[in-house]
Formats: structure tokens, C-alpha cells, sequence
């Protein structure tokens, strides 16, 4: 995400807590949070799926999500 919209994300938060956003405000917040929560999901994904258990006789398991 470019720091261009943290800056925003935060820029709107900022704002709402001296007054209340507009109805495009709030719009454009919850849309740039739900980019970023979607961004964070991502990367935690990627690092969950490159984790891998070492047995002591060396064996390598990839972990499996149970659903």
C-alpha cells in the first residue's frame, strides 16, 4: 500500500476525532481499511504458508490448515 494512503487512513482518523466525516469521508475511510485489513491478510497468508516444522529426524512438514 503506498504510504500516500496510510497517510489518509490516518489523516481520517485524526479528522474524526475533532468532528464527524462527511458521508464521502466515511465512504473513502472504510474503503481504505478494508484495502489495508485486506493487504494484511495477505502478507500474514504468505507467511503462514512458508512455515515449515523440522522433525528431529529431519523430515520437513508444511503445516495444514485444518477448515
Amino acid at each position: 500500500m503506498e504510504q500516500s494512503k496510510l497517510d489518509r487512513i490516518n489523516d481520517l482518523a485524526r479528522t474524526a476525532k475533532i468532528r464527524t466525516l462527511t458521508a464521502e469521508e466515511k465512504e473513502e475511510q472504510a474503503k481504505l481499511r478494508k484495502e489495508y485489513i485486506q493487504l494484511v491478510h495477505n502478507n500474514l497468508r504468505g507467511q503462514l504458508d512458508n512455515i515449515r516444522i523440522v522433525e528431529p529426524d529431519g523430515t520437513i512438514h508444511k503445516i495444514v490448515p485444518k477448515n
